[in-house]
């Protein structure tokens, strides 16, 4: 290396043997301690989807935070690398394999942290909300295995104590839009992703309301005005009227929420 040469810092970068074949390595180096998304999938293509654009986007590209994600399939029995099988006892669609599962768990897991939740993406899971978001980002990140068919053989679940997380009381075809909600909801709370902080507290079921109305410029449009107190420039008044507003919309619109308690708050939209 010439001598006026800039010096490299690999300070961040952490490697870490494994026993999985090299197609499975993701691209681009790991860092360490930056928050780690891990997604296990049968459609990696689907990745990062939404989460490579816009805030979250930039962030990626910034290394604020890491996507690893790893195809499932990879991981599938025999030539033709199956993953699921029908279902014991009988019934419609298939399930998930536990040994195939566990393979791709093993490998993703290698050197995490135990505080890293494992999750997958189910309907009859417990419902994803802010409070669990805040949870994720508090942590070194978040491993997710998007569902598919009917399902995950409940050993894997077991043995793994993995936790079921639902988006809501919907059924999709697979867990992969629903990860990337989750991890909208959970990466733009980490530091520096969005560029006003003070957006956060003010936001819905930051303090278990709904968020008050917001109004922007013309004063005047098609007859209906900005409320005369969003334009006095009384603070308190204005903060009074926001609150209001938010206890408003939150008994009007979801009477379930209890004010304060983010145990019970969710966004599913």
């Amino acid at each position: 290396m010439p001598a006026d040469a800039p010096s490299r810092s690999h300070s961040r970068k952490s490697i870490r043997a494994v026993a999985a074949p090299r197609e499975l390595m993701p691209e681009a180096p790991e860092l360490a301690g930056v928050w780690t998304a891990q997604v296990i999938t049968l459609l990696p293509q689907a990745f990062p989807g939404v989460l490579g654009e816009s805030l979250t986007g930039r962030a990626l590209r910034d290394r604020v935070w890491q996507l690893q994600v790893t195809d499932l399939r990879r991981f599938g029995e025999g030539r033709h690398r199956n993953v699921d099988d029908t279902p014991a006892g009988g019934g419609a669609g298939m399930v998930l394999r536990a040994d195939v599962l566990g393979r791709a768990i093993e490998h993703v897991r290698t050197g995490v942290p135990p505080s890293v939740p494992l999750v997958a993406t189910s309907p009859r899971g417990r419902r994803f909300d802010q409070a669990l978001a805040r949870d994720w980002a508090a942590r070194p990140g978040v491993t997710l295995i998007c569902g598919r068919f009917e399902g995950i053989d409940q050993r894997a679940l077991d043995h793994y104590g993995i936790e079921e997380v639902s988006l809501g009381d919907f059924v999709l075809t697979g867990g992969e839009i629903a990860a990337q909600a989750m991890l909208d909801a959970t990466v733009r709370l980490l530091p520096g992703v969005l560029g006003n902080a003070a957006s956060l507290e003010e936001e819905s079921f930051s303090d278990g309301l709904l968020e008050h109305p917001q109004y922007t410029r013309p004063a005047e449009w098609m007859g209906r005005r900005i409320p005369d107190v969003l334009l006095s420039g009384n603070h308190a008044e204005i903060a009074r009227w926001r609150r209001a507003e938010a206890e408003r919309l939150t008994r009007a619109r979801r009477p379930d929420l209890s004010e304060g308690d983010q145990a019970h708050a969710g966004d599913e939209g």
